[in-house]
């Protein structure tokens, strides 16, 4: 077993010793849903106030609305969430790259039979060249798509990895 693993067990075995919140009902007590992105450095229960129950945390590479649009219906049509709050962060790498260096290091680090895979499922990693642009065009496109009802509240918010804040951009 390695590290990791014995560690998710001991963790496992502190949390569960004085658990007492399985008689939480399913979905959500109040209604929403976060989408984050994944980077380690951001704990949205506690930066944004979420506590065991409360909401659905959706996290992905950059906080990506296509990515987590089947969790998004998911979330509101089977569990009944009525609002979105969409969070991605400053020092993102999904500023960092290009879909082609994602193409090109798959390519240098697992060879051609991955390289091939990536172009046969022509897959799009999503990067973004800057922060504030990229969080209204994911807040436009949950806003516009027929998958998410019109009376859902959307908004989009920057978490500044350097200072714990998260600020509204819309």
């Amino acid at each position: 077993m390695s590290a990791i693993q014995k560690n998710v067990e001991a963790a496992s075995e502190k949390y569960s010793s004085t658990f007492t919140q399985g008689h939480l009902a399913l979905p959500p007590a109040k209604k929403y849903l976060v989408l984050t992105c994944m980077d380690a450095r951001i704990d949205p229960a506690k930066a944004f106030g979420i506590e065991l129950g409360d909401a659905h945390v959706i996290r992905n590479a950059g906080a990506l609305a296509q990515d987590a649009l089947r969790s998004i219906v998911i979330s509101q049509q089977l569990l009944g969430t009525r609002e979105i709050v969409l969070v991605k962060h400053t020092g993102c790498g999904m500023l960092t790259f290009t879909n082609e260096d994602a193409y090109r290091i798959v390519d240098a680090n697992l060879g051609s039979d991955a390289s091939e895979e990536l172009k046969s499922r022509d897959l799009d990693f999503q990067p973004f060249p800057q922060l504030e642009p990229a969080v209204k065009a994911d807040v436009e496109f949950l806003k516009n798509t027929k998958l998410i009802s019109d009376s859902v509240a959307v908004s989009g918010w920057i978490y500044e990895v350097e200072t714990g804040k998260t600020r509204r951009v819309v």
